[in-house]
């Protein structure tokens, strides 16, 4: 059997892999080579999975978690890792059970998937882009030319669009009459209406929790970075998948979660007592980094000025509240195509999940970043990727 996949990505050289055990196989990638976003993941070092079972990889799913199940039964984190060790690749396990390639390389990524393609025969069509996909009878017809008996869009989604993200997938999926998810970023950056002069200041084990209507629906916990546009970093990240389809919502960072309220002011009080004739804005010092303390001050309504021998209690009390409960004004989600991944994409309901096939047309699957599917950060992306086109390649 002759089959096309379309995408060279995680999703597509893996389904390229699997299929060529049986079939003839044709990977067709836009770009002049191969994993050109996988090149650029993790800031360059390519968060290939998570190290963690089935069970725990569902929980970090966002959208449509049960679509997965087949999937990464088929491939899991663990047999994943397994995989490329065993195909040459040393990984190394880093904080909340990333992995990497201990060469801190995504070009090393890459090369392991080539060498497996070359291995497994697969017929690579770089520079080759896919403009058209015909149904033909009992064949599906490419750029009114090449003739396939199947065909694998694995074409990712609209993010870093320099990398070949387009599209492309759910013009053709809209041709073949399949519903199309709104498109949303996901893994991106929160642009903020505080007006802060904060950019480039890192803070660690803080939390950052999101409540609508007085109900906490998103809490993070962990490294944050303030930037020209607000904030950014592993917590914002994953938040931001979580709101991405969200209205009327507040955003608050905890400064000092490990302390409840009444620990964080005795905690104040000790600083205060031992510093009576300081100005609050130097005692402060003590407890958060120096760029933030005029902004909690101001939410506190205190002035920097003020002795802490002239603090009121209420006034120590809505310091408290303002450290643990400070309000960040959120104005918008960052530029789609800074996104690290797509939110939406070709509606599961039309798909098997046993299979990656479409249930509207016979002979053509969706596997990867152009499903609507995704996950937090931490490795859990690609293994969608690497899972769906596992399952696919297997099941041809």
């Amino acid at each position: 059997m002759k089959i096309a996949i379309i995408g060279g990505g995680p999703a597509g050289m893996m389904c390229a892999i699997k299929a060529a055990e049986n079939h003839e196989v044709f990977l067709y990638e836009k770009n002049e080579k191969l994993g050109k976003k996988l090149f650029i993941t993790g800031k360059g070092r390519c968060n290939i999975t998570n190290y963690c079972d089935e069970r725990e990889f569902l929980k970090n799913i966002v959208r449509n978690k049960n679509f997965m199940y087949s999937s990464i039964y088929s491939l899991s984190p663990f047999t994943t890792y397994y995989y490329f060790k065993e195909l040459g690749l040393p990984l190394k396990i880093e904080r909340g059970n990333r992995v990497f390639p201990a060469s801190d390389k995504s070009s090393d990524v890459i090369k392991i998937y080539e060498k497996k393609l070359r291995e497994m025969g697969v017929k690579i069509k770089l520079n080759s882009e896919i403009k058209s996909i015909k149904k033909d009878e009992d064949c599906f017809v490419l750029n009114d030319r090449e003739k396939y008996d199947k065909v694998v869009i694995a074409t990712g989604g609209v993010s870093y669009k320099l990398t070949g993200s387009t599209g492309d997938g759910y013009k053709f999926a809209k041709n073949f009459n399949h519903k199309v998810v709104e498109t949303v970023p996901g893994l991106i950056g929160i642009n903020l209406y505080n007006g802060f002069s904060l950019a480039g200041l890192t803070l660690k084990n803080v939390e950052l929790k999101v409540t609508k209507d007085k109900k906490i629906i998103s809490r993070e916990f962990g490294e944050l970075l303030f930037t020209h546009r607000g904030i950014s970093g592993p917590i914002v990240l994953t938040t931001s998948s979580k709101i991405n389809r969200l209205r009327d919502f507040e955003i608050y960072l905890d400064l000092k979660p490990a302390l409840t309220n009444e620990k964080l002011d005795n905690r104040i009080l000790r600083d205060f007592c031992e510093n009576q004739n300081k100005n609050i804005e130097n005692v402060m010092r003590l407890l958060l980094p120096r760029d933030l303390i005029s902004y909690i001050l101001e939410g506190a309504e205190i002035k920097g000025d003020k002795k802490v021998n002239q603090i009121t209690k209420e006034e120590r009390d809505k310091l408290v509240k303002t450290i643990k409960n400070f309000e960040l004004k959120f104005e918008s989600l960052d530029d789609i195509n800074r996104a690290i991944i797509t939110s939406g994409g070709v509606d599961v309901v039309d798909i098997d999940p046993k299979t990656m096939e479409s249930k509207i047309v016979k002979g053509l699957y969706f596997i990867g970043e152009v499903l609507d599917v995704d996950a937090v950060t931490g490795g859990f992306n690609i293994q969608i990727a690497n899972s769906t086109g596992y399952n696919c390649g297997i099941n041809l």
